[in-house]
């Protein structure tokens, strides 16, 4: 999570000031708001995340303390593949998360058997995401979402319109799971290659062969 602090500044040579701090990561703001408070000149911090909440520095550390047994700032790659000949459809999702100092990482796929075309299987697979973030308690938080898939990504940013009634369903299935966990998404299209893990789950999921793996990343 990213945060900035507003605090009230008094110099030697100044009535007092209110003042804001750029943007940084929550894990150094121990360091930095002692290192500010050792001057003598700083009073008044508020903590501010990027979602819009503040919160006395009290408020925070105890938020803090309370964030360590919390899944918090998700990162979701996702995709879908469509087989004609078989009518069947693969999807592939790799969601990062973090859960106090510690980095984890699920991969899930699964064949589908009632979708009609490859679109409709990229919108399947980040409804899926979305399932799997709200089983492990994910809420209230940042949200990355990237995708090769350009018109699933660009019609939920609002940037394209969607004229596909049954696309449309699914868009409202997918903002409805963002809205009841309560997400601050950010969608990210990136080029197929940086997205080969979800790519190449998708692709086992069509060959029957199923992945559902769920581990801490040693760093």
């Amino acid at each position: 999570m990213y945060i900035k602090l507003k605090f009230h500044y008094k110099g030697p040579k100044t009535k007092g000031l209110q003042l804001e701090s750029e943007w940084f990561e929550d894990k150094t703001i121990s360091m930095l708001v002692n290192d500010m408070l050792k001057t003598g000149r700083i009073k008044d911090i508020m903590v501010m995340d990027e979602m819009g909440r503040e919160w006395t520095l009290k408020e925070f550390n105890k938020l803090m303390e309370k964030l360590e047994e919390e899944p918090t700032n998700p990162t979701i790659f996702f995709d879908g593949g469509y087989d004609r000949q078989n009518t069947e459809s693969g999807i592939g999702i790799v969601i990062y998360y973090d859960k106090g100092r510690e980095r984890f990482r699920m991969r899930y796929n699964a064949k589908l058997l009632e979708l009609s075309n490859n679109n409709e299987a990229e919108y399947a697979a980040l409804y899926n995401a979305m399932e799997l973030l709200q089983q492990i308690g994910v809420k209230h938080s940042p949200c990355v979402i990237k995708g090769d898939a350009q018109g699933v990504l660009k019609q939920l940013s609002g940037e394209w319109p969607c004229f596909e009634e049954t696309l449309n369903q699914w868009l409202d299935r997918i903002e409805a799971k963002i809205e009841a966990m309560a997400l601050q998404p950010s969608f990210q299209v990136i080029p197929r290659n940086e997205n080969k893990e979800a790519d190449k789950l998708a692709s086992q999921a069509l060959q029957n062969i199923l992945i559902d793996s769920h581990q801490k990343i040693e760093t």
